[in-house]
């Protein structure tokens, strides 16, 4: 999985307007209709808070500004086409966005409009890809 920046108008220098973040699919215990018991769910949120952190710590190291608004467009890739709760499949994302908080990618999550979440196939390949897409002014990490 990976991290990377995206032009939002091609053949222009990069200036971080837009960033895609390649997750793997949340685990069961993250959806909003998991009966699990606590500390599960709790290790859970703790490992994919913890991987998007570092994903998104990996290529920009905490480095530039954290985004005040921004729009985030979720796609998931499954292995099959069975129909799934969008609504479901956002709420398993919540200590993802956690996480790029945590990292300084954006300010804080409550700044994060969501986009209609995508199903999609892939076979090979099932994971999440996060479209976070800057819509304001960003804020310096060592400004308060």
């Amino acid at each position: 999985m990976n991290i990377t920046y995206r032009n939002i108008n091609k053949g222009e220098k990069p200036n971080r307007n837009s960033l895609i973040v390649c997750l793997p699919l949340p685990p069961h215990d993250l959806s909003p209709n998991a009966r699990c018991h606590w500390a599960a769910k709790a290790r859970a949120i703790r490992k994919y808070r913890t991987y998007a952190w570092a994903e998104a710590v990996s290529r920009n190291g905490g480095v530039g500004d954290r985004w005040r608004d921004a729009t985030c467009q979720a796609t998931f890739y499954f292995c099959d086409s069975r129909s799934r709760d969008r609504d479901n499949l956002l709420a398993a994302l919540k200590s993802a966005f956690d996480g790029l908080a945590d990292a300084h990618i954006i300010e804080d999550d409550a700044g994060l409009v969501h986009m209609p979440v995508r199903v999609l196939r892939d076979r090979e390949n099932p994971r999440v890809e996060l479209e976070i897409t800057r819509a304001g002014p960003s804020r310096n990490k060592n400004a308060r």
